[in-house]
């Protein structure tokens, strides 16, 4: 069974957060995750990221991955991001 898990990032500038997002697509599909970005509407500096992985441990493993990592820093963010998980009820 899968979960999903939910994103929240603070950056410094949208489209380059959107770029970043977008190119690491394939990194996601390898994983086994998939993902839909959004904007925050009440705050342009903010986005979410609404995704599911095949357990948390495979999320916790590809978001946790010096590769991950340096694609978040180039992504610009301003802060850590606040992961929650979450499943059906």
């Amino acid at each position: 069974m899968s979960i999903q898990v939910v994103i929240m990032f603070k950056v410094q500038d949208f489209d380059q957060f959107k770029s970043a997002f977008t190119g690491a697509e394939r990194f996601r599909t390898e994983a086994g995750l998939t993902a839909e970005g959004y904007r925050n509407l009440d705050d342009p500096n903010s986005a979410v990221v609404i995704g599911t992985a095949p357990t948390k441990e495979a999320f916790v493993s590809f978001f946790s991955s010096e590769a991950q990592q340096e694609r978040m820093k180039n992504a610009g963010l301003t802060e850590p991001p606040s992961v929650t998980f979450i499943e059906a009820i």
